[in-house]
């Protein structure tokens, strides 16, 4: 006799055991219309899993975040059974669920074309119309393996050879003849999807992301809860496209990418302005908050990055190289050993704690080919990295510290919509749990006192300790995760780092991690697609251009060129024998702040006439207004 606690607390008896169908038939007619999947003293399962014992049970619909993830897996599957009802021979491989959306791997010589998605979305249409019901078997791993093996499924059989033997094999079958291996849970039907799903394109993926295997075709779509929601976000698709970062930077002549070195930017003269611009705000901010700028060497030996633990746990991402005396080096992939090895020069005492030392190090990581993304994912990159040492009683002071950091840097970029994500100690880790305990008590203290929102990641910290993580929206609604803060009391002990405390003794320091954007390669990436290419008159790399109009108007545009020059204004002139609207069109393509105009008019009366970047309005200033004007547009956002 089952008794059933929902949400709101009210308990409900059963003299036999329930299932979730039935269940939400009980408690009302409105819920059993809603209702998508359950959960079951915390695990998710679908309608038709039978309740036996006493549990706590939560109904889950479309308003869910776990419900619109149900809706999408389904979507998945039944864009696969559309898939091989179109094109029999087609294999099947993995189709999971990914932000916004899903996605299905498949094995097939001929190509997917943009008409055969059209041809995908008429028939997925057809099999949600047709209310297919889903029905979930165990089978056994012998059954399971021949099964697909006979039916021509070789990388589903594949698959659950690499399942452990200890898991559930479970089989999902919708309608009478589809089924695909699945953990689920589903829907009681495909009818429960709904029509706002679109598929969106298609791309080369290889088998389990090995370049050395197979190369599938991957289907990309996205589902929602409704036709508004999907068309939202087509719009903001739409958006993001116009924004790409690397679109934009080859109009604006920011920045290329080459075979030659996969994964690492080549920075053109205004591309390199804007990164040295970005450093030079960050320097300021990071001395008026009592940072010392140390830089560490790019090349370690491998013993280093074996005591710290790196070797272990990050080798296979790091670029080594052995030399002819057979020692083996490492291109550094994070700066926190070396940095290390700073503090570690001369004694240090608690009187000098916190001491902060900030590095704007290049580190090498590799990256799988198939994932690199611009300057969004990228091999070689810069990072904003600083390292606190301090006493465990500061750890909380010095956390809330970096946080108000963070979040002023934030600001002054124009991001001010930031949400806190915490992580504690992940399966695999380094150190004492009586040490992992301290450190998380002290993070989550300074995270409370933040007064911000946050969530929490379980199991989600790094391998030396408990993390916070910074996640901003930019101007279309898109979450990107930036900076980092990391408590870490194992690192310094591992690498011998101490400092006398007040008693005499020797302590162990806590170091804490801390990236305002973790890469800036990736953060001026993202700057770029919220602003457009627009970017704020400070940190624009091409703030000004003066055009003339006519030959005899050169000698004032030098001389003014020579003025805005000298205050530090980042300004070319443009003296092409080219109609004026001509060098306007081509100078706003490249995203040029202001453009200044001088004519014969402007050479009589000292002025210019300008236009601003995305306005049609041309005003006309005096020469000296217009230098004061940019001088203060100029100042680092340092308040």
């Amino acid at each position: 006799m089952p008794q059933i606690q929902l949400l709101d607390g009210k308990k409900i008896s059963f003299a036999k055991s329930i299932n979730g169908l039935e269940l939400v038939k009980k408690i009302s007619k409105s819920l059993e219309k809603a209702a998508l999947i359950m959960e079951v003293d915390g695990e998710l399962k679908d309608l038709s899993f039978e309740i036996k014992n006493n549990s706590k049970v939560r109904i889950i619909t479309n308003k869910d975040k776990e419900g619109l993830e149900v809706i999408r897996h389904d979507a998945a599957h039944i864009m696969a059974m559309a898939v091989q009802e179109l094109y029999p021979g087609t294999q099947v491989t993995i189709g999971p669920v990914i932000q916004d959306g899903f996605y299905y791997d498949f094995a097939r010589r001929e190509p997917f074309t943009d008409e055969d998605l059209k041809k995908i979305e008429t028939k997925m249409s057809e099999i949600i119309d047709r209310d297919v019901k889903t029905r979930r078997e165990v089978w056994e791993r012998d059954k399971a393996i021949n099964h697909f093996k006979k039916i021509g499924e070789k990388y589903k059989a594949e698959i659950i050879d690499a399942i452990p033997k200890s898991e559930v094999l479970s089989v999902y079958h919708h309608g009478d003849t589809w089924h695909d291996l699945c953990r689920g849970p589903h829907l009681s039907s495909s009818g429960k999807i709904g029509k706002a799903f679109k598929l969106t394109k298609v791309s080369g993926a290889y088998w389990r992301g090995d370049s050395n295997n197979e190369m599938l075709q991957r289907i990309y779509g996205t589902c929602w809860s409704s036709k508004k929601d999907l068309d939202d976000y087509l719009n903001r698709l739409e958006e993001a496209e116009k924004r790409d970062h690397r679109k934009l930077g080859k109009e604006m002549d920011l920045f290329h990418f080459r075979e030659e070195s996969p994964g690492s930017v080549f920075w053109h003269e205004k591309g390199w302005t804007l990164f040295q611009r970005l450093v030079e705000f960050m320097r300021a901010k990071q001395r008026l908050a009592g940072y010392k700028e140390i830089n560490t060497p790019e090349l370690l030996d491998k013993t280093l990055w074996e005591k710290s633990g790196h070797w272990e746990k990050f080798g296979e991402h790091m670029y080594t190289s052995e030399t002819p005396d057979e020692k083996v080096f490492a291109i550094k992939p994070m700066n926190c050993p070396g940095c290390v090895q700073v503090f570690n020069q001369g004694l240090k005492s608690y009187r000098d704690l916190p001491l902060k030392l900030s590095e704007f190090g290049k580190v090498h990581r590799y990256e799988p080919s198939g994932a690199l993304h611009g300057l969004l994912r990228v091999r070689a990159f810069t990072q904003d990295d600083a390292h606190i040492f301090c006493t465990e009683d500061q750890i909380t002071q010095e956390s809330l510290a970096v946080t108000n950091l963070i979040l002023e840097i934030y600001k002054a970029l124009g991001f001010e919509n930031v949400i806190l994500k915490y992580s504690d100690r992940p399966e695999k880790r380094v150190g004492d749990d009586s040490v992992w305990d301290k450190s998380e008590a002290a993070l989550l203290s300074a995270i409370k006192k933040s007064n911000l929102e946050y969530t929490i990641n379980k199991g989600e910290g790094a391998f030396y300790g408990p993390k916070i993580e910074f996640v901003l929206r930019d101007a279309i609604g898109r979450d990107w995760q930036c900076g980092t803060l990391q408590v870490d009391l194992n690192l310094p002990n591992r690498l011998g780092a101490s400092f006398v405390d007040k008693d005499g003794t020797k302590k162990v320091p806590v170091m804490l991690h801390r990236a305002l954007f973790g890469s800036l390669e990736r953060f001026i990436g993202i700057l770029i697609e919220n602003y457009a290419g627009k970017l704020p008159f400070w940190l624009s790399p091409a703030q000004v251009v003066i055009c003339t109009i006519a030959e005899e108007n050169k000698e004032y545009v030098k001389k003014l060129f020579e003025e805005l020059f000298k205050e530090g204004i980042k300004c070319d002139v443009d003296l092409r024998n080219e109609k004026i609207n001509y060098k306007i069109r081509e100078h706003s393509l490249a995203k040029t702040p202001i453009i200044v105009v001088c004519g014969k008019k402007e050479v009589s009366d000292n002025t210019v006439s300008i236009r601003r970047l995305g306005s049609e309005k041309q005003e006309t200033i005096k020469r000296e207004q217009l230098i004061k004007n940019m001088l203060k547009a100029n100042k680092l956002p340092l308040n």
